[in-house]
């Protein structure tokens, strides 16, 4: 599952119809390599699975981000469904439990044996420590969290973990250096932070070990997206 995947940035589409999904990759065809790009909530369920093929089509590969989290059961079931979308990358919330992720695993797996990589969402990186222990009266620190969470992911059979980049250092050390982590929160030094409280910009994300970088309205939102995207590319990939 893990062959031929190297470091890399992936755009967030956070759009909320194909119309504007379409417009915005557009710009992108004169890039000789098509840009790896995240499928989220808004978009999926604005448009189904229809989008998720149509970019297929046009070369991308796809991390379908759903966060599913439900009984282990019925997420069994709906990864069944997601296998045959051909997407390269989705995930689950690791709070759903070993069983819950080892059912998602079981679901996402074809009966010729492959699947797309299936990553677990540990903390959101709008979530502070202060939230979490506040509100979802998590006693442990953050970190302490993050690092049980993805040692649980691994435990189940995932691939890895959905983590600030912040973390991506201390979950390599806990899960071994081939357990991927993919780190939102990456913005550049000189742009606005937004709703995310752990971040860092795309060069330093590397020096700690990110894997992927998930950025959104550094490119999206950007004066000249094709632009953003490439200094991204240059200083997270090199």
């Amino acid at each position: 599952m893990k062959e031929n995947m190297e470091r890399d940035v992936i755009i967030a589409c956070d759009f909320k119809s194909a119309e504007d999904t379409f417009r915005f990759l557009d710009l992108f065809r004169d890039e000789a390599r098509k840009p790896f790009l995240k499928i989220g909530m808004e978009l999926y369920y604005a448009e189904g699975p229809s989008i998720v093929r149509e970019i297929k089509r046009r070369g991308h590969r796809i991390f379908l981000d759903l966060k599913l989290h439900d009984i282990p059961n019925t997420v069994k079931k709906a990864m069944a469904v997601l296998s045959h979308l051909d997407v390269d990358m989705c995930n689950v919330h690791a709070a759903g439990t070993i069983e819950m992720m080892k059912a998602a695993r079981e679901g996402l797996t074809r009966e010729d044996g492959t699947r797309p990589l299936l990553i677990a969402v540990t903390q959101l990186t709008s979530t502070s420590e202060e939230r979490m222990q506040r509100e979802l009266l998590i006693g442990a620190s953050i970190n302490d969290t993050i690092v049980k969470y993805a040692q649980n992911a691994r435990e189940a059979g995932l691939d890895g973990v959905v983590c600030s980049p912040l973390e991506a250092g201390m979950v390599h050390e806990a899960c071994g250096r081939d357990f991927l982590t993919v780190t939102p929160g990456v913005r550049f030094a000189d742009g606005e932070v937004a709703d995310q409280v752990r971040v860092t910009t795309p060069a330093r994300a590397r020096e700690i070990g990110s894997d992927f970088i998930v950025v959104g309205r550094p490119i999206t939102a950007a004066a000249d997206p094709v632009a953003a995207y490439r200094r991204c590319v240059a200083e997270f990939v090199g």
